[in-house]
Parts: structure tokens; sequence; C-alpha cells
């Protein structure tokens, strides 16, 4: 030990050999943390992980049961108070109740929650500038009740600036597993399986990659186990998601049940005309690269190419005159 002591302590001496060794050693600490980090993102993202967890956890009931009591509790606060933050218009609750559809919050609490959030935020934005303007003793009033209006305002104004980005977020993913989900849905009712097992069936094998595709499509399989009318159903499932190509297909599959035509030759003519369409749709988007390049051209590469190609140019043209007007 006194051996490797008195080894390192020679290799140590010079100072630039210290911190090349401090270099190493926080190098390696940086790889390692990095490397576990990696590891653990993979292992949250693998989808077979993902499965397991989902049929394996032993904790799934406890926190059904917690969120419950959560929410229990919550709906108890906001029952007393909604009668003074919710609108007074049906319109308007109608609307932000179909924006949460969309958005994938469907409890019955969820409009009464959006408005008490909005509520919530516009008195405490406004209370956090008063409490700060002590340490802003250079403010005038009149500039911290305009700051107070503003954080009020935007506390009136983010949560539906929120809403409608989950509302993107969302039919952005639903559009995403549309595709494979169709899909799969030709395949499944060619083989001879019947509407309601075939959208079982896409729920299931859609878990993993698109489960917020799955997660509907297990609810319209529900309501039809549950008594519901398959075409009644299936208009749940538009009015939910409000994505236009789910409203197209809905809209085929009741006029199918409704005239009795073979559903398997109405999917695989709807799944040739949404493929002409998507094609379309990114020849639309391919298109319209050019204009769009124009700004970037125009704002960030024309100066530096102009300055790059007629720079010198211009230089030494200053310097020609500059020695003229000398001479």
């Amino acid at each position: 030990m006194d051996q490797i002591t008195s080894t390192m302590n020679a290799l140590m001496a010079n100072f630039q050999d210290q911190q090349l060794a401090f270099v190493l050693v926080i190098a390696v600490t940086v790889f390692v943390f990095s490397l576990g980090l990696s590891f653990v993102f993979m292992g949250a993202t693998n989808p077979i992980r993902r499965r397991l967890d989902h049929f394996f956890d032993e904790d799934e009931v406890v926190n059904e049961e917690l969120d419950g009591r959560v929410s229990v509790t919550v709906k108890s606060m906001l029952g007393n108070v909604s009668h003074w933050v919710m609108p007074k218009a049906d319109e308007d609750v109608s609307a932000i109740t179909q924006k949460l559809s969309y958005a994938g919050h469907r409890s019955p609490s969820a409009t009464q929650t959006f408005y008490g959030i909005k509520a919530l935020l516009t008195i405490a934005l406004p209370l956090c500038v008063l409490v700060a303007s002590r340490w802003l003793p250079e403010q005038t009033s009149f500039e911290l009740m305009c700051y107070g209006l503003g954080a009020a305002a935007l506390g009136l104004t983010l949560p539906s600036y929120v809403l409608d980005k989950m509302v993107q977020k969302q039919m952005t993913k639903l559009r995403r597993g549309f595709p494979d989900a169709l899909d799969l849905l030709v395949v499944c009712v060619e083989s001879g399986l019947g509407l309601a097992a075939a959208i079982q069936r896409v729920a299931d094998e859609l878990m993993v990659s698109h489960p917020e595709l799955a997660m509907e499509l297990a609810l319209v399989n529900a309501e039809m186990r549950a008594g519901v009318e398959r075409s009644r159903a299936l208009k749940n499932l538009a009015d939910r998601t409000g994505l236009a190509d789910i409203r197209g297909l809905v809209s085929l599959l009741v006029q199918t049940m409704r005239f009795g035509t073979g559903v398997a030759d109405a999917l695989r003519v709807y799944s040739e005309e949404f493929r002409d369409k998507r094609m379309q749709s990114a020849e639309e988007q391919a298109a319209l690269i050019g204009t769009k390049l124009i700004f970037p051209l125009v704002l960030c590469l024309f100066p530096s190419f102009f300055i790059v190609a007629i720079g010198p140019a211009v230089i030494r043209l200053v310097s020609v005159f500059s020695q003229m007007d000398a001479g």
C-alpha cells in the first residue's frame, strides 16, 4: 500500500499530470452518469417492459385507490365553488367540455377542474406579484398594478392555451396511429373476424405502439358489449376524438351496416382512398417547401453569401478610394 501511495505521489508531482488526472476523473464520472441515464431511459421506453409493467404491476390497485381518493377530494372541494367559477352560458361550457374530451380528459369533474384552475391562477399570480413587490422597491404603484393585471390576464389565458396544445398533441398521436389501425382492421375483417372482434384485436395490438388510439377502440368495444348499438358506439368514437379521418371511417362503417354491404370491401376501398389522401397531403407539403425556404434564404443565407462573395471586393474598393483621397 505504501508503495502504491509513493508511486501515485511520484506520478502526480507535476501540476500538468494532476490536471490531466482531474480531467480524466471528471470524464469517467460524466460517462458513467450518462450511461446510467441512458439505461434508465431505455428501460422506461422499452415496449416489452411497458407491456410487462401493464400486466404485472402489483401497486396498480393501490395507485388507483389513491387516485380515486384524490379525485373525490378535488370534486368535493370544487363542488362548493363551481357555481362561482363556471360560466353561465351553456355554449361556453359545452365547447370546453368538447375540447377536454378531445384532449383525453372525460371525467364528470373535468370541466369544473379546468375552470377552477383558471380561477386559481387568475387570483394566485397577482398575489405572487404583490408578494414580490417588497423586493422591488424601485417600482411604482402604477407599474405594480400593471404587472398584477398582466399576471391576472396570463392566469386567465394560460389554461386555455395549454388545453389547445394538449388537444393538438392528442390528435397528432391519434393521427399517427390511425393508418396502422386501419390496415390491421382491414386484415382482421378480411380474415373472417366480425367488426367487434376486429376492433378488439386491433386495440390489443396497438396497446404498446399507440396506446391512445388503442384505448379509444377498446372503449368502443366496451360500449358494444354493454348494449350500445354499433352505430351509436362508432359515432361516440368520432365525437370523442374529433379527428376527421376517424369521422370518415365511422361514417363509412355506419353506412355499410345500414345498407348491408360488405364491411371488408368498404374498408379496403377506404384504405386505398386514405393512402391516396395521405400521398396528396405529402405532395402538398413538399410543394410548400420552396415557398417556406424563401424567408430563411433571404434573412440568413443570402446576407452571409454576399458578405463572403462581395465583402473582399468592397474592402479593396474602400482601400483604393482612401488611397486616392490621400494622394
